[in-house]
């Protein structure tokens, strides 16, 4: 259980897969847009830890520029039940007003769409 803690908690590491769960494969660009206020390098490093843990896969096309597209493994899809229930979570403790007034919902949490 800690070494799967130890992956999730990184900085938007769960954003990215929740993203990748929701809305399916996705080119770098149109991933580092759906995750407001990540940086190029913070998403190229979180993207590549996920690669190394298994969690993610990436396809490069023979383009130019080179297309790179990024997915949920098997592995990676096995968190959506994870997701989806934080998501249920999310959406009972909006009604509640537990992220009124405070920065827990903002644009450039790494949560926020959760």
């Amino acid at each position: 259980m800690d070494s799967i803690l130890r992956l999730l908690m990184g900085p938007w590491t769960t954003h990215i897969i929740w993203v990748l769960s929701d809305q399916g494969p996705q080119r770098f660009g149109v991933l580092k847009r759906a995750v407001p206020g990540i940086s190029t390098r913070m998403l190229t490093e979180r993207l590549r830890m996920l690669q190394r843990a298994g969690v993610v896969w990436r396809e490069q096309a023979e383009t130019i520029p080179p297309a790179v597209t990024y997915g949920l493994t098997p592995r990676g899809n096995d968190l959506r039940g994870v997701l989806d229930a934080m998501g249920e979570i999310a959406e009972r403790w909006k009604t509640e007003g537990v992220f009124e007034g405070d920065d827990l919902g903002g644009a450039a949490s790494p949560n926020s769409r959760l």
